[in-house]
């Protein structure tokens, strides 16, 4: 039930406006998001107001605004990366394009003599998570400087008489290291704490179930095996009944090795009423010469979507009774570009024209679309899945599709000079390269597609080699990730460039890869450590006819953002030295890289 005291994130199409929302209901409040466009009684209905972030600048033409009335409401204002900038801007201050752009953790320094009832409690120094290319460079009367980075003069500003902040970083972010804090703060002065909690949240999600499939409609699922889909399955069956819930499993022929037949195991020793479809040559055929990351996820949107209906037939489902139910979580939409104003990163699988087509029509339910992946996992565990489903790493619905990066060469010759001045200029004494081919990132709340700085192996720290990462990412626009090489002393004057099929034997080529880094994660009980580890097989190697492997495992909790994660180097030098038993492969790539400025996956 929602509550009647609730705080409103007014969405400005940054990737953060639903994990905000998501983070003040974890902190006890209830919130809904809300638009720039909604009229000011609709805002006066609030208790308190996020402003959130967003990929525009405030002071382009077509930039998303709110009216003068909306800043004269007597309502706790906090401002969030873009929405603080607004509220900077219209209450009368300067917003300009800064020459320090910041992605990823800084230190904020908050002035002792600057008290502030939306810090009360938080260390005078802690890391914060920046994502901005824009800055305040004036405040507006009333406001004064309560915090500053090194980059950034006006990290968090405030009127405190008025009850109105504004911070250039993320504190909804888990990297935020006391961003709980300050969102518990702002609750506290909104006056709404302790008003709402995930099971509030599951009731009224049975309930709108209910409304949404009603008696002699049943839901056909799309399953993947993984947490999302199980949960789904599990919220759908305890809100219509088992009887009511069948789960097709499609074999894309891009799955891990032998999880076609494990999944049917375990999944049907939990009940579930599961069809599994091979349907490996049809998305073969389907992505034969394909190498473009947007066209490969619509490709394979829309033969889930054949296959799905190919199976409706063959199981003689009745399609008016049987809607398509899916496992869609909240990333999965905001980076396909899901509100008003986002910017698309990627699109989803499960977020292409044809599946957007049925949404809007009132064919496909999504029991848990607006949950993050911890949020899922909690309430599978309030649906009794066990522990060891709840602990599976995430595992992407297209597959091994976009862990396949059959990019076409692009040598990207003019960076590799700026990389090594930059390093010198910094006296960071190690060697650099660039890959030649691009993966997706996300800076600024925007989609790129930019290639990959490489480094050798300097025997530098992790905590150094972070350092190197975050100085080139922030310095170079056209590189958004970075890698190193594993015990490689010596980087190739060039790599070379091998193309990559998007067929059974290319796809072979990674499982190999893929299970012996599982299996040896597994081993070392370091998987719980890791909240996901892609293994991508990339057309970049150091001999031509081979292929490069590239390690991505990352630690965070609900995919928006994310930290690369730092392995134990005896272990890491385990799996590289078996990886390079694979005859095909000469190269192991390490991804150094935050998430932003790149995605967790690379494309």
């Amino acid at each position: 039930m929602k509550s009647d005291k609730k705080i409103a994130v007014i969405d400005f199409g940054g990737q953060y406006a639903h994990l905000i929302a998501s983070r003040v209901r974890r902190l006890g409040a209830y919130t809904e998001i809300v638009s720039n466009e909604e009229s000011i009684e609709k805002y006066k209905e609030y208790s308190g107001i996020i402003l959130s972030g967003g990929p525009s600048s405030v002071y382009e033409p077509d930039a998303p605004l709110l009216p003068d009335a909306f800043f004269e409401l007597n309502k706790p204002i906090l401002g969030i990366c873009y929405g603080h900038q607004l509220l900077m801007q219209k209450l009368g201050g300067e917003v300009i394009s800064s020459n320090s752009k910041e992605y990823g953790p800084a230190s904020l320094h908050l002035l002792r003599n600057e008290s502030s009832l939306l810090t009360a409690g938080v260390n005078d120094q802690t890391i914060v998570w920046m994502s901005h290319g824009d800055e305040v460079t004036k405040l507006p009367p009333g406001f004064s400087v309560k915090g500053e980075s090194e980059h950034c003069r006006y990290a968090f500003v405030s009127n405190e008489t008025e009850k109105k902040y504004g911070i250039q970083f993320h504190p909804e972010v888990t990297h935020s290291i006391e961003g709980g804090k300050i969102l518990s703060n702002f609750i506290e002065i909104c006056g709404v704490a302790n008003t709402w909690n995930l099971k509030s949240f599951l009731d009224q999600e049975i309930a709108v179930l209910q409304t949404k499939v009603p008696v002699g409609k049943n839901v056909f699922l799309l399953v993947s095996g993984g947490v999302d889909s199980s949960v789904a399955y599990l919220l759908l069956a305890k809100a219509l009944g088992k009887e009511r819930v069948k789960g097709l499993l499609v074999d894309t022929g891009f799955m891990r090795k032998n999880e076609v037949s494990d999944l049917k195991a375990n999944l049907n020793s939990m009940g579930f009423d599961l069809t599994v479809w091979d349907a490996s040559e049809a998305f073969y055929s389907g992505l034969k010469d394909k190498s473009e990351p947007e066209e490969k996820r619509r490709i394979v949107g829309d033969l889930f979507l054949s296959v799905q209906a190919k199976a409706v037939e063959s199981m003689k489902l009745d399609s008016d009774n049987w809607i398509l139910g899916q496992g869609t979580i909240y990333p999965d939409t905001i980076e396909s570009g899901g509100t008003k104003h986002s910017h698309k990163i990627k699109t989803h699988h499960n977020r292409v024209p044809a599946i957007q087509d049925l949404i809007e029509a009132g064919k496909i339910v999504e029991p848990i679309a607006d949950l993050y992946k911890d949020e899922v996992r909690e309430l599978g565990k309030m649906l009794g899945l066990p522990d060891f489903w709840i602990e599976r790493h995430p595992f992407p619905g297209p597959g091994l599709v976009v862990r396949m990066i059959a990019s076409k060469e692009n040598r990207g010759e003019k960076i590799l000079p700026r990389l090594e001045a930059l390093l010198t200029s910094r006296n960071k004494p190690v060697g650099a390269g660039v890959l030649p081919i691009q993966s997706v990132g996300v800076q600024g709340d925007q989609r790129s597609y930019a290639h990959a700085a490489v480094l050798s192996d300097p025997g530098k720290s992790w905590k150094e080699l972070d350092e190197i990462s975050i100085l080139i990412t922030n310095s170079i626009k056209e590189l958004n990730r970075v890698v190193f090489m594993p015990g490689v002393s010596q980087l190739p004057s060039r790599f070379a460039y091998t193309e990559l099929k998007m067929d059974q034997a290319h796809a072979d080529l990674l499982r190999e890869a893929d299970a012996i880094v599982n299996r040896i994660i597994f081993e070392k009980k370091i998987h719980k450590e890791i909240w996901q580890m892609p293994v991508v097989l990339i057309p970049a190697s150091l001999k031509e006819g081979t292929y490069g492997i590239v390690l991505r495992p990352v630690e965070s909790r609900e995919a928006m953002t994310a930290n690369f994660y730092e392995m134990d180097i005896s272990i890491l030098s385990e799996i590289s030295a078996e990886i390079l038993k694979l005859e095909a492969i000469t190269a192991v790539f390490y991804d150094l890289t935050h998430k932003p400025p790149g995605t967790i996956e690379w494309e």
